[in-house]
């Protein structure tokens, strides 16, 4: 029985981190966004060393209120910086990373949001803040106008 139990609780919990479409790559988030006409959100996270970026996964994008916004209103593209050896990403999803943090975030902040229209141009930036969710997504709303 607690097998079972057990089976239940993982099968319930990884769905709820695959609700979110989260992108890794940049050219395949610019497309979404171009088919969708929705705004990108880019997230510079350390995934498992930096505690503010915990929290705001924790708190906002972890969120069944901002699950529910985000799929009919961005396309999410996440760049992560993990530390731990064991949480390492293929070298070729590191390059990717250090390409948009090139680009976006050249002053290395953890975490940064940034949005971008759907061609990549920053719209705006933030990071985590102690807010409501709703008053997040409506932060994040009042960059792309």
């Amino acid at each position: 029985m607690k097998i079972r139990t057990l089976l239940l609780v993982l099968f319930i919990g990884s769905g709820t981190i695959w609700a979110q479409d989260w992108q890794t790559d940049f050219n395949d988030a610019k497309e979404l966004a171009n088919s969708g006409d929705k705004p990108i959100i880019l997230v510079f996270q350390g995934s498992d060393w930096c505690a503010p970026c915990i929290k705001l996964d924790r708190q906002i994008w972890s969120s069944e209120e901002f699950k529910n916004y985000s799929a009919d209103h961005f396309v999410l593209l996440l760049a992560d910086f993990p530390r731990k050896k064991q949480n390492m990403l293929p070298v070729e999803q590191q390059k990717k990373n250090e390409q948009l943090a090139d680009t976006y975030n050249s002053n290395g902040y953890f975490p940064l949001v940034v949005v971008l229209d759907k061609d990549g141009k920053m719209l705006g930036q933030t990071g985590y803040k102690k807010i409501s969710v709703k008053e997040y997504i409506n932060l994040l709303e009042s960059f792309s106008g």
